[in-house]
């Protein structure tokens, strides 16, 4: 989140909005504290996998995408282990 340049504040923001937009994209039910869970571990994620692409997102819109992006690929690897 430091390489970001946001704040953990503002990640706990973005994250829940990025969360949630994942959950209406992906049509799931989930609650308030696990979207933004979602959204924080899925920027991580997506952080992680973009940056050994050698693609780099900054700032708090590279932030959002790279939330929604994570969270939708945990609530899709989500799907898949429970069936």
């Amino acid at each position: 989140m430091e390489n970001a340049g946001v704040g953990w504040v503002a990640a706990i923001i973005i994250g829940g909005i990025a969360g949630w937009l994942a959950e209406k994209f992906m049509n799931s039910n989930m609650g308030l504290l696990m979207n933004i869970i979602l959204g924080v571990v899925g920027a991580i994620v997506a952080n992680a996998i973009l940056s050994g692409l050698g693609i780099v997102l900054a700032g708090w819109l590279g932030y959002l995408v790279a939330g929604f992006v994570g969270a939708c690929l945990l609530i899709a690897v989500g799907r898949v282990i429970r069936r």
